[in-house]
């Protein structure tokens, strides 16, 4: 049954090319903007981060905890495999700027900090 499980899984989320989107949560301040996002099981040094003048893409890799031969799969609703979630926000606007100045995962929630360039 495991295998079977983990076959299905490799079928569906290593052939599609993002396989979930996790959710994000935005808040703007004068200071600049936090986006909050929910990574339950992805290790820190497995995220990407990137930048561009459209927006920013996070994207990782959630691996399948459960590997054991004797495990007996009941359910799969948490979803595992590769993800990217690209969020379009304008990081460049001229007349409010910003610029990556935090990033941190604690309890399964990166935390990605954008504060104000000075002299903008």
């Amino acid at each position: 049954m495991l295998e079977r499980a983990e076959r299905l899984h490799r079928h569906f989320f290593t052939h599609a090319q993002a396989a979930w989107e996790p959710p994000v949560d935005i808040v703007e301040s004068p200071e600049g903007l936090q986006v909050h996002m929910a990574l339950p099981g992805v290790s820190a040094d497995s995220i990407a981060v990137t930048l561009d003048t459209a927006g920013i893409s996070v994207s990782a890799l959630r691996p399948f905890p459960c590997r054991e031969s004797t495990s007996q799969v009941h359910r799969i609703e948490i979803p595992y495999g590769r993800f990217e979630r690209r969020i379009d926000i304008a990081l460049t606007d001229p007349y409010s700027p910003l610029e990556l100045s935090g990033k941190s995962l604690e309890d399964g929630v990166l935390t990605l900090k954008f504060t104000r360039k000075q002299g903008a």
